[in-house]
């Protein structure tokens, strides 16, 4: 697949929650080529890498590509002082994406934590009331989409390290809850490492199908430098990918997490 590289305009900001933004672009030969997981690569005046943000929604009619990130640093503090009416340099879409089948069966389970819920959100776009979504925050203040998930469709449960809001612990509980159930034909989950291992283990002791989008420091973004590599199990061997080229979607059967 192609991608493309320029600097194109923001229609649309708005501050999240601390330190996440969103940000809509207009750049409709991305969109039109974009899958739900990939990526692009941010342009950060004064550094010298790009900083690596998954795309939240691309809507090909409209031309737009939605980014949601958090300041994690030099780099995304200075992309977030990006203003609508200017112009972010970006290289997208990269990397592979998600499996969503043209037309869903089943029920579909979107498991996401933190800055890990806004890559899958035009999954339960298309699952609509078909979808649940275990979102997992640190804290209430920390909550980012819940909203726009359940605009979706989606049946959205929210879970918070300190039990400020919703469920209070981590989204173990109500993943396997929703499991147990029996009805659930895919699991997709984007997160911290400890939770893509248990919702991986989850789905394989379920008989599940489950995808996972891992997070790792990239160089280039499309496979030259070989900075972001994770490690797999495929076709009976150990294999070492690269996550930017070969992912960020991997199954979760075949990831060595530890």
């Amino acid at each position: 697949m192609s991608y493309f590289c320029g600097s194109y305009p923001i229609i649309e900001k708005t501050a999240l929650a601390g330190q996440i933004y969103s940000y809509t672009l207009h750049c409709p030969e991305a969109a039109e080529q974009a899958q739900t997981g990939q990526f692009v690569q941010i342009k950060a005046e004064g550094y010298t890498l790009r900083r690596p943000i998954s795309i939240c929604s691309a809507d090909k009619e409209k031309g737009t590509l939605r980014l949601v990130f958090e300041v994690r640093g030099g780099g995304t503090d200075k992309i977030s002082r990006l203003n609508v009416g200017e112009l972010m340099d970006i290289i997208a879409p990269l990397g592979k994406g998600f499996t969503v089948p043209e037309k869903p069966e089943g029920r579909a389970l979107i498991v996401g934590g933190g800055i890990g819920a806004p890559p899958m959100l035009d999954i339960a776009k298309k699952y609509g009331e078909s979808c649940t979504a275990i979102l997992g925050f640190r804290s209430f203040d920390r909550i980012i989409l819940d909203k726009d998930y359940a605009a979706a469709g989606a049946n959205t449960v929210i879970c918070t390290d300190d039990g400020s809001y919703g469920i209070k612990g981590t989204i173990a509980a109500p993943l396997k809850v929703e499991l147990d159930k029996g009805d659930i034909s895919r699991v997709y989950a984007c997160g911290p490492i400890p939770m893509l291992k248990a919702a991986a283990q989850a789905a394989k002791d379920a008989g599940v199908d489950c995808e996972v989008s891992l997070e790792q420091r990239m160089g280039c973004g499309v496979g030259a430098c070989v900075v972001c590599a994770c490690t797999v199990i495929r076709d009976g061997r150990r294999q070492v990918l690269r996550v930017c080229k070969d992912g960020p979607v991997f199954k979760g059967s075949e990831v060595v997490f530890d």
